[in-house]
């Protein structure tokens, strides 16, 4: 998550490592031999996200999501791969400091995909550094079909027109704030994409 610690006390770290949020259930905990999507992602905090997060739904967005700039995308892992994951992204976590994300004006994928995104104008090495420090695991790493470049969604695959609304509405937007962690997401088909567990920038 982006901003201060959640409790205000400050945070309580885990065996694994990170603070844990929730956990996606499916009648149960699934089986050690069952598969899990996971993502990471930086959130983007209040009162932006919520702002980012609605346009994106009013503009009819099937995917939408809360708003967050993604580290990692969906990636299918063995549930029994889950511990070494959460601790390589606690080693992660530790190895990197705090920094500054500046989201500033729109941009486009298209024609590639029919993307539309609020820009990232400051922190993008340092998103870069976590993104390439996370994939580096054996168990996340995965070919990219286009390079890495860090942004915020808030329309995809609606038409034209809307995307050009989208567009032109967030062009002059700005967001300036402290990303102090990341969240560990998944779902096991079931449900929607769940937070399950904070790392905490610094250590």
């Amino acid at each position: 998550m982006a901003a201060t610690g959640r409790d205000g006390n400050g945070w309580t770290q885990s065996v694994a490592g990170g603070v844990a949020r929730s956990v996606d259930r499916r009648d149960g905990a699934p089986d050690a031999d069952d598969s899990i999507q996971i993502g990471i992602a930086v959130d983007i905090p209040e009162p932006w996200g919520g702002m980012l997060t609605r346009r994106r739904a009013e503009a009819g967005d099937p995917q939408v999501v809360p708003a967050h700039v993604t580290l990692l995308g969906p990636t299918e892992i063995p549930v029994r791969a889950l511990p070494a994951v959460e601790a390589h992204l606690a080693r992660v976590a530790a190895t990197h400091l705090p920094f500054t994300l500046h989201l500033r004006g729109t941009g486009t994928f298209r024609p590639v995909t029919q993307v539309v995104f609020v820009a990232v104008a400051a922190g993008i090495s340092e998103c870069e550094l976590l993104a390439a420090a996370i994939n580096a695991a054996p168990e996340l790493h995965r070919e990219a079909r286009f390079p890495y470049h860090p942004h915020v969604t808030v329309a995809q695959d609606v038409p034209p027109e809307v995307l050009d609304k989208v567009y032109e509405d967030l062009a002059d937007f700005s967001a300036l704030f402290e990303v102090e962690a990341f969240t560990l997401f998944s779902h096991s088909g079931a449900t929607r994409w769940q937070p399950r567990r904070d790392f905490r920038l610094g250590g």
